[in-house]
């Protein structure tokens, strides 16, 4: 060898001859089965082609990858694996110029192969899966060092490439919930375990992978998972996915996320359980892109999921009327719990992605949902309900506003009217968004995420008489002039919005909790002293509308209101710190734990409460009473003439096309029985002509409309 390798290098010429003689001597002592001169032979063209790098090799790599193919080709497994070895010791040699017209798909094509052997011996199984891994990672470095790099990711070569690898990748422990990058793999694990091998050439394919050439390398994985029922469980998948982000360059993710949006758009019709499967690694995909670049498909992002958010509804509302007797009721049962998980799904990644996105963006993905909000009696959303039906448009509307709750979640903007635009209040405010207790908390709590702009609200978790609010240590600032214009526009409808959400016969406990919550960060936030006499207006004439109670409200929920207006009482009146209010609030809340237990939120909200059988036989000292509260505010500077003037919630064109009950009889009501209510001695004693003027404004606009 040292004779014949001194030789080559001494006449480079002569390599080319060297090369084909040794080929012919190994093709025929491969035939005949002489394996020792077969070594003899490839270990010879090794070292020579270790030690020769001048321009004459070119002719000399034809024969030595000819002999490799040779040795591929055999059956002998041993020879298999020294063909491999020979040709990853060739794939580590620089090339001083490039080849333009050396191709490798027989390579490709041969590990590819030897990457699904199935040899009988589980040892020789592995040796022969691992030398087919180390051969493409070969190929792979060979080709993309080269100049003609392009080649190896066409489509033809990844479709053998990519899926060698995950049916490899497949024999792994199945994927933990690892919350950063897979951890590289050991030195050792790489050479005796296929899987980790396969997982660390996977790696590396992805890492070389360029604009041009990403979605060719990432087709073939959603091919494989197809094929191999791999969405559900989805554990591989994610794992998969994981690796694909961890690994390509940042400024790519966002090719990665429309391959995963293409994929679930193609399997739209495929099990719900598959559907949830893809929109968890689209999470995971997204997860990880947020952290980088997540480049121009924020809203095909969006637009996608809220696709598939009415496609899913639709199918399980389709299911839920044609749902037959028997056996297909339990499979119509079983598959609109799956759907639920589709919805679920989608709607934690929307949260997921929205939350991390800047706020320009985010208030553009708040805007973009809420035009997706079926409104009745509107046709300004853009979402297709045609085929919905009542109980499918209620679902829709459940599932966006918990979409746009999770994206508002934490987002902090400097002014209210950047927060809550006109555009995004009045649907938002729809009485269509009314029609059920669910739907009504949902938009509550969507006000409170960007309203509380000072992390307040978790202070003010549950409805109760709070001893002293000072040790809350409520965080505020002084109300800019913003925020004032806003509360001057928009107030009455705020208002309005949370006296008809006290009245509905459906709340329950968790509706009483969010409009105290409401009316709390109102007065944070957003009250000067004009707002609070507002507030404390729109308070009293809850409480009136609970004592006259021209709704037929239950007990319990006329209670409810009793109590909740009881809270919020005691809370802006230590707010504001006027001590007369104070002590006036103080004595009626200690009045009625004596006397009416019931009208206090500690006590109405408990399981087994005793409710009184009428409110029209109580005493005036268990409530709050106009004339007090103004003599106590009036001494403290405030401008309390308006509190003479009963709260009438706004009428707006929108009644007409609700089912709700009309705002106009309820004045007119207000004006027939409030005056009896309550003993003379009560400043509502003498509204009765104040209230008749409102009623005539209203029946103005009415007709003006």
């Amino acid at each position: 060898m040292e004779k014949l390798t001194f030789y080559a290098v001494s006449a480079p010429e002569k390599l080319d001859r060297i090369g084909s003689y040794l080929a012919e001597r190994l093709s025929r002592d491969v035939v005949r089965h002489r394996t020792g001169y077969v070594l003899i032979a490839m270990e010879a063209l090794d070292q020579l082609l270790m030690a020769c790098h001048s321009q004459s090799i070119k002719p000399f790599v034809e024969s030595f990858l000819h002999m490799v193919a040779k040795l591929l080709e055999s059956g002998e497994p041993k020879l298999q694996v020294l063909g491999t070895n020979s040709f990853v010791k060739f794939a580590n040699i620089e090339e001083d110029t490039p080849s333009y017209h050396r191709r490798y798909d027989f390579f490709v094509s041969r590990f590819s192969a030897m990457c699904h052997s199935y040899h009988s011996d589980p040892e020789i199984r592995t040796e022969i899966r691992i030398a087919g891994i180390r051969g493409i990672q070969g190929v792979v470095r060979k080709t993309v060092n080269d100049e003609l790099r392009a080649t190896i990711w066409e489509p033809q070569h990844m479709d053998k490439i990519v899926p060698s690898l995950l049916f490899n990748m497949q024999k792994i422990e199945e994927a933990d919930s690892r919350i950063g990058p897979p951890p590289s793999p050991s030195a050792a694990d790489k050479e005796e375990n296929p899987a980790v091998l396969a997982e660390n050439c996977f790696r590396e394919l992805l890492g070389r992978a360029s604009f041009g050439n990403m979605n060719n390398a990432v087709r073939p994985v959603f091919a494989h998972l197809d094929h191999h029922k791999l969405w559900d469980p989805n554990e591989f998948a994610v794992h998969c996915f994981k690796i694909i982000m961890y690994s390509i360059q940042a400024q790519y993710s966002h090719h990665v996320i429309q391959e995963i949006l293409g994929h679930l758009d193609a399997c739209k019709k495929d099990s719900p359980r598959v559907r949830a499967g893809i929109i968890q690694v689209l999470l995971e995909a997204v997860a990880i892109a947020a952290k980088g670049s997540i480049g121009p498909t924020v809203l095909e992002v969006f637009n996608t999921l809220l696709k598939h958010l009415r496609f899913s509804v639709e199918l399980e509302a389709n299911d839920l009327q044609g749902g037959s007797t028997g056996n297909a009721n339990l499979n119509t049962s079983s598959k609109d719990s799956d759907e639920k998980i589709v919805q679920n799904a989608i709607i934690q990644t929307i949260g997921f992605f929205g939350s991390n996105l800047p706020d320009y963006q985010r208030s553009e993905i708040m805007m973009f949902i809420m035009g997706k909000v079926p409104v009745f009696g509107t046709s300004t959303h853009t979402l297709d309900i045609s085929q919905l039906g009542d109980l499918g448009t209620r679902r829709i509307q459940i599932m966006l506003l918990r979409s746009l709750l999770m994206v508002t979640s934490g987002y902090k903007a400097k002014t209210i009217v950047t927060a809550l635009p006109g555009s995004f209040l009045d649907p938002l405010l729809s009485p269509s968004l009314m029609e059920d207790y669910e739907l009504r908390q949902l938009v509550l709590e969507v006000m409170h995420n960007l309203m509380d702009r000072h992390d307040n609200r978790a202070k003010l978790r549950g409805i109760r008489i709070i001893p002293d609010v000072a040790d809350l240590k409520i965080k505020r600032e002084k109300i800019c002039r913003q925020d004032t214009s806003f509360m001057k526009k928009n107030g009455q409808q705020l208002y309005r919005h949370i006296y008809l959400g006290c009245k509905e016969e459906d709340n329950v406990h968790k509706n009483y909790e969010l409009l105290y919550t409401s009316l709390a960060l109102i007065t944070i936030e957003l009250a000067n002293e004009e707002v609070v006499i507002d507030l404390i207006r729109l308070a009293i004439a809850l409480q009136d509308s609970a004592i006259i109670n021209e709704d037929n409200l239950p007990m319990f929920h006329r209670c409810g209101i009793m109590a909740l207006v009881a809270a919020y009482l005691n809370f802006v009146s230590q707010m504001i710190a006027v001590p007369a209010f104070c002590q006036h609030v103080s004595k009626v809340i200690e009045i009625r734990t004596m006397e009416a237990p019931y009208f206090l939120p500690e006590h109405i909200f408990r399981d087994k409460c005793m409710l009184p059988k009428s409110l029209e036989k109580h005493d005036k000292n268990l409530y709050f009473l106009t004339n007090k509260i103004a003599e106590s505010l009036g001494g403290s500077g405030y401008s309390v003439e308006r509190l003479s003037v009963p709260y009438v919630p706004q009428v707006t064109d929108e009644d007409r096309l609700s089912r709700r009950k009309s705002i106009v009889d309820t004045v007119s009501i207000q004006v027939d029985i409030l005056p009896n209510s309550i003993p003379s001695d009560d400043v509502v004693s003498n509204t009765e002509e104040i209230t008749f003027e409102a009623l005539k404004k209203a029946i103005g606009k009415i007709f003006a409309c």
